[in-house]
């Protein structure tokens, strides 16, 4: 099946949801038609080409809400404090009502599947979209703990989480560092009983040490696990998914 043609969306908006995260709101003609119900997707903004290439610069980002006729989008706002941001960061810095982006996708939801017990999630702010979306859909009597790490205290942002999913924030001024954070806080936390399901979305590193926890030493099966990275320290997207790949195939055991 051939994938839908990108679309020119418009900035409508530029907001700051907590002081390392921005919103942009897009839409105008280009959002005509748009599939409904896409929050917790993901779409591929298009920014110019890295010199000496000829292909669009591509970035994966989260549908953080959809209304008629928008989409929002946050960013988390990684080395803008340091200067070695990139253009993901740079433009959703700048934009401007008006501005336009080649806009691909929507690609498919990750959510939490009904009928477990206890409902473990875990997730650096790149991770906060889909998170966020996945516990405001989730059953109101659920149960389960959230660990969320975020780049300062202020960043602590509202979630309409079910009262039985407590969230737990790690700050990290430094995204990328300490990986081990993350998996440090499941641990601590123990392991709750009844059916467990796992979503984690994270750096590389992150996802790594916590898929050897969630899956090697507590046994989870894909069909309780949910585990991705969605980016990797020192790398751009298009390097960090050749990784990724490789990462995939040596940890996929054979049948």
């Amino acid at each position: 099946m051939a994938r839908p043609a990108p679309r020119t969306m418009t900035v409508l908006s530029r907001k700051e949801v907590s002081p390392s995260m921005i919103r942009v709101t897009l839409g105008g003609e280009g959002l005509a038609g748009y599939p409904e119900e896409q929050q917790g997707g993901y779409v591929k903004l298009m920014f110019p080409p890295r010199p000496g290439t000829a292909k669009p610069t591509l970035r994966t980002y989260t549908i953080r809400a959809q209304r008629e006729g928008e989409i929002d989008v946050d960013f988390a706002l990684h080395g803008v404090d340091n200067g070695v941001s990139g253009p993901a960061t740079n433009w959703a810095v700048t934009a401007n009502p008006g501005d336009t982006i080649e806009v691909g996708g929507p690609g498919q939801a990750k959510p939490l599947p009904e009928g477990f017990d206890f409902y473990l999630v875990a997730g650096d702010m790149t991770a906060i979209p889909a998170i966020s979306v996945n516990l405001e859909a989730l059953d109101r009597t659920a149960q389960g703990l959230v660990v969320l790490e975020i780049q300062r205290e202020e960043d602590r942002i509202a979630i309409d989480a079910p009262e039985g999913v407590a969230i737990q924030w790690v700050v990290n001024p430094e995204p990328g560092a300490k990986p081990e954070l993350l998996v440090e806080a499941l641990r601590a936390a123990g392991w709750p009983e009844g059916r467990i399901y796992a979503w984690a979305a994270s750096e590389f590193s992150a996802m790594r040490l916590m898929r050897g926890y969630l899956r090697e030493e507590r046994g989870l099966s894909p069909s309780e696990l949910y585990i991705s990275s969605y980016w990797k320290q020192g790398l751009d997207e298009e390097s960090h998914k050749l990784v990724k790949r490789e990462d995939l195939e040596a940890a996929t055991p054979e049948v």
